[in-house]
């Protein structure tokens, strides 16, 4: 939700900034909320973080100093520690590849590739699609086109590019519901298919404004919604000796997705919208099936703390 909220804010700031100062003011202004997160309080690590790391003494600070905080007198006792907790093996990469977990692994690394292929390539999309929707841009003022063949765009670009930057709040808000009700395999399957259609009602006609927007709006939001199921099956299939490592291979995995996503999006986009946008219909087709094979639905499932356990 807070990236959302971040993304629109963003948006805003470039209708207010692009038209009188440029990108590069645009780029400066963005850094500024990096400044003040660094000035935030570093984030304590957790008394169960210490236990685990056999490191008794910080967790018993840490408890004293969340009591303090809180207001709250420090129970009275000693910590005991349960030395099979601190002699547990920490979870490795190569772990998650075991037999028990690879197909979960590589299913959950091929869909979240596409969750972020398909996120980003709706969002560098939607500008390259502005531009080639049929708007007159000779009523817009004179101005000095880049080298690299940039155009600029218009201030109803950017208010229907806010418009499919806010659909992300309601198709987070709903996915939030229907994961509950559905579960998380289904949902972002079914999500999946619902992107796909959204994607090939594209190719009907991308002239009319109000349509392009309103599918734009619509995909946006759903896709955005799958990501946030992915966030919330994935820690839950992963034991806990292996709960942040899968999470932290999912994400790296994503990050490909991003990385690929500007050659269909902006470089296929040019030659071909049709066969760019097909490309994501079939990889959001292709991460649909994968999540129906996905061996382990979570839903009303307790978080094992072993592989023995899933």
């Amino acid at each position: 939700c807070f990236w959302a909220l971040g993304a629109c804010f963003e948006v805003l700031l470039a209708i207010i900034v692009m038209p009188t100062l440029g990108w590069q003011w645009l780029l400066a202004l963005s850094t500024i909320p990096l400044l003040a997160f660094a000035l935030i309080t570093p984030i304590q690590k957790s008394a169960r973080f210490h236990v685990a790391s056999g490191q008794p003494d910080e967790a018993l600070a840490t408890l004293e100093r969340v009591a303090k905080e809180n207001g709250k007198p420090m129970l009275l006792g000693r910590l005991v520690v349960d030395e099979t907790s601190t002699l547990a093996p920490r979870g490795r990469v190569s772990h998650l590849l075991r037999p028990e977990l690879l197909r979960t692994s590589l299913l959950l690394w091929f869909i979240w590739t596409a969750c972020a292929f398909c996120y980003y390539g709706v969002v560098l999309m939607t500008t390259e699609l502005f531009e080639s929707s049929c708007v007159d841009h000779a009523s817009m003022p004179d101005h000095i086109d880049c080298t690299a063949d940039c155009k600029e765009l218009s201030t109803q670009d950017y208010v229907d590019l806010l418009w499919t930057t806010i659909a992300e709040f309601p198709g987070i808000f709903a996915t939030i519901y229907v994961i509950e009700k559905f579960g998380r395999k289904n949902t972002m399957a079914v999500q999946f298919f619902i992107f796909t259609i959204c994607i090939c009602f594209l190719f009907i006609c991308t002239d009319s404004r109000v349509f392009l927007t309103v599918m734009l709006f619509l995909a946006r939001g759903i896709i955005a919604g799958v990501f946030q199921a992915a966030y919330v099956y994935t820690p839950e299939v992963y034991p806990t000796p292996l709960r942040s490592v899968g999470v932290g291979t999912c994400s790296a995995m994503a990050r490909l997705g991003a990385m690929i996503t500007p050659y269909v999006a902006q470089v296929l986009m040019q030659s071909s919208i049709t066969l760019a946008t097909a490309v994501y219909g079939l990889a959001a087709v292709l991460a649909a099936v994968a999540c129906f094979f996905l061996p382990i639905e979570t839903k009303d499932r307790e978080l094992s703390e072993s592989v023995a356990h899933r």
